[in-house]
């Protein structure tokens, strides 16, 4: 049977995480995952919707009742 190996650390990985696109490791693909969410959050907008934010620059005053305030 052919080991599959992590692509980032190397370690072998479950054959249920292979078929994934990228095939880490359990540990490997959680690290990831937070440093991916750690560059956007969700913000609520005044009497609307939740909008996702990329730009941090974009947070500052923005829900300060309906306008982009800075």
């Amino acid at each position: 049977m052919h080991t599959h190996l992590c692509r980032i650390c190397g370690d072998p990985i479950l054959p249920a995480a292979r078929a994934a696109i990228k095939a880490t490791c359990l540990p490997c693909g959680e690290e990831a995952a937070v440093n991916e969410r750690k560059s956007w959050c969700v913000a609520p907008m005044h009497k609307s919707n939740y909008m996702l934010i990329n730009n941090r620059a974009d947070l500052l005053g923005i829900n300060n009742k309906g306008g982009l305030v800075k």
